[in-house]
């Protein structure tokens, strides 16, 4: 058994990000899921590849403060604080802040693997 408390703001910001990012799954050691805390200032997106999917991983975005806006290919989806996104794999999107104020959003991704891909209109 494993118990772990973690204080994101103990964490340093992953660097080379659009936004702020903190994985909090690699200070806990899990291994079957991908947990992140996301600070995204007005103006910035969560995704370093912009519209992607995954082939396998199953992501969602969990709004802690503000409102999140996601780009798909049919539409934008507005996701209010308290709100889930939830793109299943092979589900293009692109998580960014067009509101202007500040977006903290807990990002969660099942399995834990790199497999995003640019998505080509």
């Amino acid at each position: 058994m494993g118990y772990h408390i973690v204080d994101p703001d103990n964490l340093e910001p992953e660097p080379d990000r659009p936004s702020e990012m903190r994985y909090v799954s690699e200070a806990a050691g899990m291994e079957q899921m991908g947990l992140r805390v996301y600070d995204v200032a007005p103006g910035e997106e969560i995704p370093l590849s912009g519209l992607h999917y995954h082939e396998t991983q199953e992501e969602a975005f969990y709004v802690l403060e503000g409102e999140l806006s996601v780009e798909t290919p049919d539409r934008v989806y507005r996701v209010d604080q308290g709100e889930f996104f939830v793109a299943d794999a092979e589900s293009p999107h692109r998580a960014h802040n067009d509101s202007e104020a500040r977006t903290k959003v807990i990002g969660m991704g099942a399995p834990p693997i790199s497999d995003g891909h640019v998505y080509e209109r």
